[in-house]
């Protein structure tokens, strides 16, 4: 799968996610941007986060107001070479981990932990 055909299979992967979440948490969910990225850009690496990252959640948690450190909205991004890349090339697993990987940055911005996302079969 080519960069750009991984991007469109991952868009469709979140927007069949999203539809799967419960009501409360979809509405929220269909309002938190997703950028869909080959690789973290250089300053995220330099921030410390591994080159290999699969997603990250970035701004503020829900609840919370946007503060003078934070003043991004928020937003989710997903590394699909480095999806791909975990996953071996696999393309049915690519999807799943699209899947796994947006559910756990959307956790991010609920403030869930693992725990959490488990108890509400987000997992």
């Amino acid at each position: 799968m080519t960069l750009a055909q991984r991007t469109a299979a991952a868009a469709r992967e979140v927007e069949a996610t999203i539809r799967r979440l419960p009501p409360p948490v979809r509405e929220f969910a269909k309002k938190i941007p997703v950028h869909y990225e080959a690789k973290p850009p250089a300053h995220i690496v330099e921030e410390g986060f591994p080159p290999d990252i699969l997603g990250l959640f970035d701004g503020s948690a829900h609840g919370e107001e946007v503060s003078q450190d934070q003043p991004m909205p928020p937003q989710i991004s997903l590394y699909l070479d480095n999806i791909w890349d975990f996953v071996e090339q696999d393309r049915d697993g690519f999807l799943d981990e699209v899947g796994v990987t947006y559910l756990h940055e959307l956790g991010h911005y609920f403030g869930w932990d693992e725990d959490d996302l488990a108890a509400r079969e987000l997992d």
